[in-house]
């Protein structure tokens, strides 16, 4: 797994950062949304105007860390990429990348 960003956290509950992979290079947000139902995300994932992303909150079982995880989609990318969201050093979250 590596990292793929880094964002902060507003009083909102909106983060703020940047993405870096092979094909993109972008700033992004990851911003609450409202559920129409259980399986709908928690938060959508945009760069500009454009919405690539969906994520939900979750739990770790083992720790109780509170994370997001993410599923980000390109028409570049080869298929949709799975990252976590994680709360790293000084208030900075990392996105870590899995497939």
């Amino acid at each position: 797994m590596a990292q793929i960003g880094t964002f902060t956290r507003d009083e909102n509950g909106a983060y703020t950062g940047s993405i870096k992979t092979l094909t993109l290079n972008v700033k992004a947000s990851i911003k609450p949304c409202d559920r129409d139902n259980d399986k709908a995300p928690d938060f959508r994932v945009t760069a500009g105007a454009v919405e690539f992303g969906a994520g939900w909150s979750k739990t770790a079982r083992e720790t109780g860390a509170e994370y997001l995880s993410l599923t980000l989609d390109d028409p570049s990318f080869t298929a949709p990429v799975y990252a976590s969201l994680i709360q790293g050093d000084k208030g900075e979250h990392k996105l870590i990348w899995s497939r």
